[in-house]
């Protein structure tokens, strides 16, 4: 009897690690690159198994018509980019890939992997980075990583991610498909004005349908939105 045991514990130890790599339900986050380029924009890709590997794998797709279309989305990897070598030692994920990549391209690999707490860094093309090395470059000021674009979202909308933004402060609003402001307040990350902080908030609403998170600074010259982010969603109250 205590041989059963300890073979049914053995069994369900090994289970769970075989699942050290994965994360929440069966979908990941790819960061493409918004507005024909220059930030990374995570969009949601439903796979089979929520694994670095698989996200990687969604990552060298091309961005689907819904994603090019109404988000600008494109993609710093060539087309018809493939897996050579894949790994993950530590903390550290090595990768070849087919085809050479620009930063634009590199900044999308290390932000793809570097979602699941397995990854801190990633070996690639004969350099070691981690999102540090993007920060500045590719990160947009307010980068939301959930909600998602398209999402359905039941109330209260939770809405997570970092930013940079001055005196750590932005705003957000909730339009319905109109554009009719529905929900909006303002938000203080744990750092900023030069110190990328993290974010969270929750925004009950009442509303079924289409509609938008947009995020956005206020301008210290004249009070004008910048710096905007716009995600569009569908509600469910």
């Amino acid at each position: 009897m205590k041989r059963l045991a300890a073979l049914l514990l053995a069994a369900v130890l090994a289970g769970c690690a075989g699942d050290a790599d994965s994360v929440g339900d069966a979908s990941v986050r790819v960061y493409l690159l918004r507005d024909g380029g220059g930030t990374v924009r995570p969009v949601r890709r439903d796979v089979d198994e929520a694994t670095s590997r698989a996200a990687l794998n969604e990552l060298l797709e091309v961005a689907s018509s819904q994603e090019a279309g109404e988000l600008g989305a494109t993609s710093g990897i060539p087309e018809g980019s493939s897996v050579d070598v894949f790994s993950l030692e530590g903390d550290t994920a090595t990768v070849a890939l087919t085809t050479e990549l620009g930063d634009d391209g590199l900044a999308q690999v290390v932000f793809t992997l570097t979602q699941f707490p397995s990854v801190r860094s990633v070996d690639i093309q004969g350099g070691t980075f981690s999102r540090a090395t993007f920060e500045s470059t590719y990160t947009p000021s307010i980068l939301v990583e959930s909600p998602l674009p398209f999402e359905a979202i039941s109330s209260p909308l939770r809405a997570t991610g970092t930013a940079n933004t001055f005196e750590a402060n932005f705003q957000y609003e909730l339009t319905d498909s109109d554009g009719r402001v529905i929900a909006e307040n303002f938000v203080t990350a744990t750092s900023g004005t030069g110190t990328r902080g993290t974010f969270e908030f929750t925004v009950p609403f009442e509303l079924d349908g289409d509609g938008t998170l947009i995020v956005f600074e206020s301008s210290a010259k004249d009070g004008s939105g910048i710096n905007i982010a716009e995600i569009p969603l569908r509600f469910e109250s």
